[in-house]
């Protein structure tokens, strides 16, 4: 890797970390009214919109690591756009948890060094099982976020809208993947991607 790169890859780590990051795209909630809420509904929607943030922590670590392993770039182009795209999420959700009165998850760090990681070491298994992961990650990601939107309170419009359109991106990289010439994930990969998201979830809720 040239000094160059390196520079690049680590200040956009910094930047992932420290939230020093601007959406291309308005908020889809940026025209909105600030909801009446319950305490317990404003603290379920900060704890959801907190680990939806950690999601998209996760995310651009995940592109970063197969992104970097990748010698295809044909298949590099598309994984940074998608990682570009989800920079939007990245900034919408910890908005939205400032405006709830919230911080993002303090565990963070250690969820980045970890997705980049298990990132490289899919991009590295080539491109075909690459992007299975790709498809099988943001396939399990568009699940996790429709289930929030069952937990969140019908009166959160702000919330909800923000969470609807990350669905549709979510959907949509899912989609790009497999056009791309994504395998099936094996029924034991997808098991083990879903009882490390779930943990990731259950700590970042709370943490």
């Amino acid at each position: 890797m040239s000094l160059d790169r390196f520079i690049g890859e680590f200040d956009r780590a910094l930047r992932t970390l420290t939230g020093a990051v601007q959406a291309a795209r308005p908020s889809p909630a940026a025209e909105l009214f600030e909801p009446e809420l319950s305490r317990n509904e404003r603290d379920q929607a900060m704890r959801l919109m907190r680990v939806n943030h950690c999601g998209e922590v996760c995310a651009q670590a995940l592109y970063q690591g197969q992104a970097l392993a990748t010698r295809n770039p044909r298949l590099e182009q598309p994984l940074r756009q998608a990682a570009d795209e989800e920079l939007d999420h990245l900034d919408w959700s910890a908005r939205r948890v400032r405006e709830l009165g919230g911080h993002t998850s303090r565990l963070n760090p250690l969820w980045y060094a970890g997705s980049l990681a298990v990132g490289y070491a899919a991009g590295k298994a080539g491109d075909r099982w690459n992007l299975a992961f790709l498809r099988e990650t943001e396939r399990q990601v568009e699940a996790h976020l429709a289930s929030h939107l069952a937990r969140l309170s019908p009166r959160d419009t702000v919330t909800r809208v923000i969470v609807e359109q990350m669905k549709v991106d979510e959907a949509a990289h899912a989609a790009m993947a497999q056009r791309l010439g994504a395998r099936r994930m094996p029924e034991w990969g997808r098991r083990l991607m879903a009882r490390s998201a779930g943990l990731m979830t259950r700590l970042s809720y709370w943490v």
